[in-house]
């Protein structure tokens, strides 16, 4: 099967590339891959289940060994760095078409690159997106549309209506 990657550009492109293929073996899909620090820096690896199961601390482990295990032979980054694997979260990055839709109806905010309509910070209401476009319905009632390149990032705002639509189900006696 073959999952939508996020996209990356230069060395998180190329962590991503040599990680993505382990992960999704794994039963897992590459979220966002950042590298941050200067001199030892931290690799930062955020995923998610593909059957959206609840994301474990064991999940994290299994992850973190296999591609530690990747990127000590494909080297990305010469000294030393550190590994962190986490889940997306209930107040995710949106970074995949299918993240934009799966949220459709909640409160996201975004960053772009570029300012569009002299602005660069947009808070909404998640309409979908395709390949191209993400589309929000901001706070003043009127749809927008942003092209995926010039968003810089995006993720879902923590809000009570979030939290009940992703919890898992309670066991009811």
């Amino acid at each position: 099967m073959q999952h939508e990657r996020p996209h990356h550009e230069g060395l998180e492109g190329r962590i991503a590339e040599a990680v993505a293929p382990t992960i999704e073996h794994m039963g897992y899909e590459l979220v966002r891959v950042q590298v941050s620090g200067k001199e030892r820096p931290v690799v930062q690896i955020m995923a998610d289940r593909v059957d959206e199961a609840p994301f474990t601390v064991e999940d994290c482990e299994a992850i973190s060994h296999a591609i530690g295990a990747v990127l000590d032979v494909e080297d990305p980054i010469k000294g030393e760095w550190t590994l962190e694997v986490s889940s997306a979260g209930i107040d995710r990055p949106l970074t995949r078409t299918k993240d934009w839709n799966r949220f459709a109806g909640h409160l996201a905010q975004l960053e772009l690159l570029v300012p569009q309509d002299g602005r660069k910070r947009f808070k909404g209401i998640v309409l979908g997106a395709d390949a191209e476009t993400a589309r929000l319905r901001l706070e003043d009632g009127t749809d927008h549309d942003f092209p995926r390149g010039n968003i810089r990032r995006a993720k879902l705002v923590l809000t009570d209506e979030l939290i009940a639509a992703t919890a898992a189900p309670t066991q009811r006696n």
